[in-house]
C-alpha cells in the first residue's frame, strides 16, 4: 500500500521516516519530496509497505502524531490524477479554425 505522509518536519530525513513506519511492518520504500530549486524538503512524502494490515495499522498508530517535533498526517495515498497537457500550446488550439 503507498500511504502519504505530510506536514513533516524539514529536517526529516527518509531514514528516520522508515524507521518509524518499520515498527510496523515491512517498508519497501520511503520517498521524500524535495523541491528541485532550493533542495529542501517539501514537507511531504510517501511510503510503500507491502502488508495491507501493517499499513492500516500504521496510518492508525501515526496520524496526528508527533515525528520530529511536528504533528504529521498519514493516509492512504489516493491514485495520481491524470493531468491535462496542451504541449505548451496555450490550451483549445484543436478548435482552432484555420483560414
Amino acid at each position: 500500500m503507498n500511504i502519504f505522509v505530510a506536514k513533516l518536519n524539514f529536517d526529516t530525513r527518509e531514514s528516520e521516516l522508515k524507521d518509524a513506519f518499520e515498527q510496523f511492518g515491512s517498508v519497501d520504500s520511503v520517498k521524500i519530496i524535495m523541491d528541485k530549486f532550493t533542495g529542501r524538503s517539501k514537507g511531504f512524502g510517501f511510503v510503500e509497505m507491502p502488508n495491507e494490515d501493517e499499513a492500516r495499522t500504521a496510518i492508525d498508530q501515526l496520524n496526528d502524531n508527533e515525528l520530529d517535533g511536528r504533528t504529521i498526517v498519514v493516509k492512504e495515498a489516493e491514485p495520481r490524477k491524470k493531468r491535462f497537457d496542451d504541449g505548451g500550446r496555450g490550451g483549445n488550439n484543436n478548435f482552432r479554425k484555420r483560414y
